[in-house]
């Protein structure tokens, strides 16, 4: 008998302390508008892919990176809260449009002092943005985690 396997391991994409998605201070974030996720309080400014998947979107701006995975599951890196206003400034991408990236690969840097001295916060979020995909997602921890320790378990609808 053939068992598929539709879980997925989401590992953290910084060093830091793990927020829940609806503990952060954005609206638009906090309330799922985008797709449930995590966050991260960064401790240091080096960004990992969280999955083994495709950078499928690299925004002008560089504060946001989409990857997908070969099950189909989309994610969105945000690099920060109103970060899209410093212009890319503050952020040095490691990856190109269409590139194969492994989980735990570093894919970007951020400068958190520039970010800081903008008076805008650092916080990483993780979004899940084709939601309907999604059968079920894990609670996240709480406290501190390392780049590459499993943040969430997502199961697949299919």
């Amino acid at each position: 008998m053939f068992i598929l396997n539709n879980s997925i391991n989401i590992l953290a994409v910084a060093d830091g302390i793990v927020i829940p998605i609806d503990s952060v201070e954005d609206e638009a974030f906090s309330q799922k508008m985008m797709g449930d996720g995590y966050a991260i309080q960064p401790q240091s400014g080096e960004i990992y892919s969280p999955i083994d998947g495709i950078i499928t979107t690299l925004f002008p701006t560089k504060h946001a990176i989409g990857i997908k995975n070969k099950k189909g599951l989309e994610i969105l890196i945000h690099m920060g809260l109103d970060t899209v206003e410093l212009e890319g400034d503050p952020f040095e991408i490691k990856v190109s449009q269409g590139q194969k990236v492994n989980k735990n690969q570093l894919i970007a840097k951020m400068n958190l002092k520039k970010i800081e001295a903008k008076e805008k916060k650092n916080t990483v979020i993780v979004v899940y943005t084709n939601m309907e995909l999604l059968r079920s997602i894990s609670e996240v921890p709480s406290g501190n985690i390392k780049h590459g320790e499993k943040v969430q378990k997502i199961r697949l609808k299919k």
